[in-house]
């Protein structure tokens, strides 16, 4: 009797109900457009929602800035974009980023003049709201991520993954859950295309900037940096992390002088090409440059869970000292904070612990800074989410509370709604089946129960905040207790990522390492 055939089918995978949505069997470049639309997608559902000031006389809130914005770049001249004329009351939301964000006002300002002019005429358009407008503004803001951020965060998966900083193995396979960490980022999709802001231009720049650093393309990516910085002065969050970064690599080649001077020419180039309508005397110069340094509006204006101000409850910092000093004690606290991160990388340049300098030094000016906004929680962020798949515990943790932050911005905004949408499709992306990077590690008990106590609080004042009325004599206080607890995981947070980066020099150099140079 003949012995029956063995089947030729192959066994079942036991790992194949993991794959999904992580590990589908599709060519990457379809899986990445997949992901890219469905970022595309939240983005467009969020827009639909209220935005910062809607209906919110006489000021109305970051939209309207935006807006006025735009109508200034239209209908003046460059020259008195950042000067009080008859035309430009500064008082009313007067420009205050640098030329190349009133550039990019002026294209889109073009652009929706051609569709409804009356939007943005000048001086008769303030406050200028309606169905259409609202439509057109919110475009310019996808149009600007889809242009910008989306490009950047796929060159940076690519080549993350590409050059071995990503590790191998399973965190190799994870290019896609961290390619829809970083596109759909619930704290920069609320801000941009729910409070009504660009972020997503100034930091797909910079993501641009660090995948030029990591694809060794060091001069585009000090040009694409410099170009951040002149959207949005606070990409300077990370100027400590590339200078030090790339002054480490120029110091152990052949010619670290021809190096550094290449480095400087692309950096002062790129300055000058941005600036070149302001050069042409100090007086207009200076004049811009005041409009970026808002020092009469204190140390903090808001509620935000940095030093300064989680602190004041107990020091009031804004009466005990004048502008001059508080200048200087923030300055000295965040050189203080940023440099062991920035020493170690002079000292050992590596692309992992680029990333986490990048995080260290944005985490220093947020605790630190001079007039820092709860939306500045956006760039410490960005690297945070770029280090994902090494630390998995750290980002979600982060970003938990980093939206968390936010929460009393995103209820004057009405967009409670969309707060817990994203936070919820974030964590169903985050613990997708299959999306265990890096996630086996075990913490201990203590740590648990530790860590479990400042996120019982926040879910309680999550609702305490809607709720209940804050006594009337302290307005404040759930505001106040939400920053305080934010606040103290940050500091955690940067404790813990400043270990981890000074650990790399007691690692051994792996040959991926060895190519950074």
């Amino acid at each position: 009797m003949a012995k029956p055939k063995k089947s030729l089918s192959p066994a079942p995978d036991p790992l194949a109900a993991a794959r999904l949505p992580w590990h589908p069997p599709a060519p990457p470049l379809a899986t990445a457009l997949l992901i890219s639309l469905a970022a595309l997608l939240v983005r467009a559902l969020v827009s639909v929602g209220p935005y910062s000031g809607q209906g919110a006389a006489p000021k109305f809130g970051d939209y309207e800035a935006q807006r006025h914005w735009m109508e200034l770049t239209l209908h003046l001249p460059s020259s008195e974009w950042y000067r009080n004329t008859s035309a430009n009351d500064l008082a009313y939301w007067g420009l205050d980023y640098p030329p190349l964000s009133a550039y990019q006002s002026w294209i889109h300002a073009r652009l929706i003049n051609a569709s409804l002019p009356d939007a943005i005429a000048l001086q008769s358009s303030r406050g200028f709201e309606s169905h259409e407008s609202k439509l057109l503004m919110r475009w310019t803001v996808l149009s600007s991520d889809l242009m910008v951020f989306f490009p950047a965060a796929l060159w940076f998966v690519w080549t993350y993954m590409k050059d071995g900083v990503g590790g191998g193995g399973k965190r190799r396979d994870g290019w896609m859950w961290l390619l829809a960490l970083v596109l759909i980022n619930p704290c920069l999709v609320l801000i941009d295309h729910g409070h009504f802001q660009y972020n997503c231009i100034s930091l797909g720049l910079t993501l641009g900037a660090i995948a030029g650093v990591l694809s060794r393309n060091e001069l585009v990516a000090a040009a694409l940096f410099t170009l951040a910085i002149n959207h949005k002065q606070m990409s300077m969050y990370f100027a400590p992390a590339f200078f030090g970064h790339l002054l480490g690599k120029c110091m152990k080649r052949k010619y670290p002088i021809v190096e550094i001077m290449k480095l400087g020419s692309v950096v002062l180039g790129t300055f000058a090409l941005v600036w070149w309508p302001y050069l042409h005397s100090y007086e207009a110069s200076i004049q811009v440059i005041s409009r970026l340094a808002p020092f009469e509006r204190g140390i903090y204006e808001d509620y935000v869970a940095n030093f300064w101000c989680s602190t004041s409850v107990l020091i009031k910092w804004k009466r005990l000292f004048a502008i001059k000093p508080l200048k200087l004690m923030s300055l000295s606290a965040t050189i203080l904070a940023f440099l062991p991160s920035f020493l170690q990388q002079v000292k050992s340049p590596s692309n992992l612990g680029f990333l986490y300098s990048l995080l260290n030094s944005s985490f220093s000016f947020y605790l630190f800074s001079y007039q820092v906004h709860e939306k500045s929680i956006l760039l410490p962020l960005l690297p945070a989410s770029l280090l994902a798949l090494h630390e998995p515990h750290l980002y979600g943790w982060f970003t938990y509370y980093a939206l968390f932050s936010m929460y009393p911005l995103i209820c004057r905004d009405q967009l409670l709604l969309q707060y817990m949408a994203v936070l919820g499709l974030f964590f169903l992306i985050y613990y997708a089946p299959g999306a265990s990077y890096g996630k086996e590690v075990k913490i201990s008990s203590a740590t648990k129960a530790v860590l479990s106590l400042p996120l019982l609080c926040s879910i309680l004042l999550h609702i305490v905040y809607l709720k209940i009325e804050p006594p009337k004599r302290y307005p404040f206080l759930f505001d106040a207790l939400i920053m305080f607890i934010c606040f103290s995981q940050f500091v955690i947070l940067t404790l813990y990522t400043n270990y981890k980066q000074w650990r790399l020099d007691f690692q051994p150099r792996s040959v991926g390492r060895k190519k950074d140079l």
